[in-house]
C-alpha cells in the first residue's frame, strides 16, 4: 500500500522524533515495534510509535498526494530526515521502498509490513481537562524520586491519587519519596488511585510547550491516555499496590533549618565535587547556621559555610546522598525551603517556604 505527501523537514523531524521515544528497544521483541507508523488521511499525517506499553502519536499537516498507511524503521527515518537541508520534503512509499527526497538528496528505505503494526487500543474513560503548566511543574517535582528499577516496577510509577481538596501525585524510590498536591483538580472519584509509570510522565512533561494551556486525560481501567496539542501519549497503567507512604513521613520535627534555595543548591553542588566514590554530603546545623563538609578519602575535601541559614533546634549533623539532596533542592518551589529533621537517621523533610503542597522526604546516609 502506498501513500505520498509533502512536508517541512522540521515539523517532520519533530513528529518522528517524539514518536520514536516511545519505539521500543529491547532485543527479542517484534520487529516491527522499531517502526514508526505513518498514517496519512487528506493532509492530516499521524505519526505513531509503541512499544506496546507506552504509546506516542503526532498528527501534523502536510501537504498529502496520496492517503495511505506505512511503517518507516523509526531511527534511520528520523535520522535521515533530520540530516536533509531545511526547506520541503517529499516522501513517497511504493512496494517495499519509501523515498525520502529534499534536492539534492535523495534516500530509498526498506519499509517494514505494515500489517504487522499492533492495533492498539486508546482508553475509554470519561476525557477531564488538566491546567498544562500545574501539571508539567507536578510532574517535574516528582518523577525523580520515582525508581528507574524494573525489577521493583510499583516503585517506577507515580501514584495518582484523590484527596479531598484534589489530586495528588506521590513517588518513591525507596530512599527519597516526593509529594505535590494540585488543589482543586477533580480528575479521579472520592478514594481512587492509579499508578502510571513515571516514563510516561516524563515523556508527557517534554512535550508541554508554553503554548499549551490544557490536557486532556483519560483514564480506563488498565491505561490512561493524555492528549496535549497535536501529541497523544497512551501508557499501560501499574498495577499493584503502592507503598503506605503516610506511614513514612514523621509528623514531628523538633529541629529546622531554613535557607535560600539557590544559595544551598549552588553550595551544595560545589562542594559535591570532592563528595566522590558515593561520599555523603555532610550537613552540619547548629546555632551559628549550616556548614556543609565532604570528604573523600585519597582525594581531599570541602568545606563551605552557607551564607544566611537559620537554624532552630539541637546542634546535628546528618549526611545525604549529594544527588538525591539536589534533586530535591532543584525541583521544590519558591525560593526558601525547609528542611526539617528528627535526628541523624530519620527521614528529613525538605519543604517550600512559601508553598505548602510540596514535600520531599529524603533519607539519611549513616556515617561513622
Amino acid at each position: 500500500m502506498g501513500l505520498k505527501f509533502r512536508c517541512e523537514r522540521d515539523v517532520l523531524a519533530k513528529a518522528l522524533a517524539d514518536a520514536g521515544r516511545a519505539v521500543t528497544t529491547r532485543g527479542g521483541a517484534l520487529p516491527v515495534l522499531a517502526g514508526v507508523r505513518l498514517v496519512l488521511n487528506g493532509d492530516q499525517l499521524t505519526v505513531t510509535g509503541s512499544d506496546l506499553d507506552l504509546t506516542i502519536s503526532v498528527t501534523i499537516d502536510v501537504a498529502g498526494v496520496e492517503d495511505g498507511v506505512a511503517v518507516l524503521p523509526s531511527k534511520l527515518a528520523s535520522d535521515v530526515v533530520r540530516s536533509l537541508r531545511a526547506g520541503g520534503v517529499e516522501i513517497t512509499v511504493e512496494d517495499e521502498d519509501a523515498r525520502i527526497v529534499a534536492a539534492p538528496s535523495e534516500f530509498a528505505i526498506r519499509v517494514i509490513p505494515a500489517d504487522e503494526f499492533p492495533e492498539l487500543s486508546s482508553p475509554d474513560g470519561d476525557a477531564v481537562t488538566l491546567d498544562a503548566e500545574a501539571f508539567k511543574a507536578a510532574i517535574e517535582q516528582v518523577e525523580k524520586a520515582a525508581s528507574s528499577d524494573d525489577a521493583r516496577p510499583i516503585l517506577t510509577g507515580v501514584l495518582m491519587a484523590a484527596e479531598e481538596d484534589g489530586l495528588r501525585l506521590v513517588s518513591t524510590d525507596s530512599y527519597r519519596l516526593s509529594v505535590r498536591d494540585l488543589a482543586g483538580t477533580t480528575v479521579l472519584g472520592e478514594g481512587q488511585k492509579v499508578l502510571v509509570p513515571s516514563r510516561a510522565l516524563k515523556e508527557l512533561a517534554r512535550v508541554i510547550g508554553d503554548d499549551d494551556e490544557q490536557i486532556t486525560l483519560r483514564l480506563g481501567e488498565r491505561d490512561a491516555g493524555f492528549q496535549v496539542g497535536a501529541v497523544s501519549i497512551t501508557t499501560r497503567l501499574i498495577e499493584g499496590d503502592f507503598p503506605n507512604y503516610r506511614g513514612l513521613i514523621p509528623t514531628n520535627h523538633p529541629n529546622q533549618l531554613t535557607v535560600d534555595r539557590l544559595t544551598l543548591l549552588d553550595a551544595v553542588r560545589r562542594v559535591r565535587l570532592l563528595a566522590q566514590e558515593s561520599t555523603p554530603i555532610r550537613l552540619a546545623m547548629s546555632a551559628d547556621g549550616l556548614e556543609l563538609v565532604a570528604v573523600t578519602q585519597d582525594v581531599g575535601q570541602a568545606h563551605e559555610a552557607v551564607d544566611d541559614a537559620i537554624y532552630k533546634g539541637d546542634d546535628l549533623t546528618v549526611a545525604f546522598n549529594p544527588e538525591y539532596l539536589i534533586d530535591g533542592i532543584e525541583v521544590a518551589p519558591g525560593d526558601e525551603i525547609t528542611l526539617e529533621t528528627v535526628d541523624e537517621l530519620k527521614p528529613a523533610l525538605l519543604k517550600s517556604a512559601q508553598d505548602p503542597d510540596f514535600l520531599y522526604l529524603l533519607m539519611p546516609v549513616r556515617v561513622s
